[in-house]
């Protein structure tokens, strides 16, 4: 556990506190994470997850520049359901990615969990786009995805994202009841 890993972790539970209350305040804290934790994953020799924190970079830009258009930050954003094209596209999606990042992982690199961190990395960015698109579908992805995290990233020594991504399991429980009832 180093300092850089620890400032990452605080960064990210303000991150997720705050997309769980749809404030659009979320991403400068998301931002910053994600730079810090591209180093902490790349160290730790998980290159899909350094390699996501590049998607998240582009994926927080544009969710706050897609939240922006419906609001100015003085209220909550609105959330919506996603419909059943959308729920097939995005398991198609996570699905492709997936085998797509974990064939190249374990031929091509020395990857400490290659598939486990090949499956984090693709449903984390179906997840992310959805959660900025505003979609309360987000939530039990997110849900599963803290799961993987915590076992991964322990099994890695990274012992402070592995209780981030714990504190973050009860925080996506939070957020996916808070955006059921908002899109109800």
């Amino acid at each position: 556990m180093t300092a850089l890993e620890l400032i990452a972790a605080g960064l990210g539970l303000i991150n997720l506190v705050l997309i769980a209350r749809r404030t659009i305040w979320n991403y400068p804290f998301g931002i910053a994470m994600v730079c810090l934790y591209f180093v902490v994953f790349w160290q730790a020799r998980l290159y899909s997850a350094a390699g996501l924190q590049i998607f998240f970079l582009g994926s927080q830009l544009y969710g706050w520049w897609y939240w922006r258009k419906v609001t100015d930050g003085s209220a909550p954003v609105p959330v919506r359901r996603l419909g059943r094209r959308g729920r097939i596209i995005a398991a198609a999606a996570g699905t492709i990615i997936t085998l797509g990042l974990g064939l190249t992982m374990s031929r091509l690199t020395d990857a400490a969990a290659p598939w486990f961190d090949a499956g984090n990395a693709a449903w984390s960015m179906v997840a992310q786009i959805l959660t900025d698109r505003r979609h309360v579908e987000s939530w039990p992805l997110w849900i599963a995805i803290n799961i993987l995290s915590i076992w991964l990233y322990a099994s890695q020594g990274l012992l402070a994202t592995a209780c981030l991504y714990a504190v973050f399991l009860c925080i996506a429980a939070w957020g996916w009841d808070n955006w059921r009832r908002a899109a109800a």
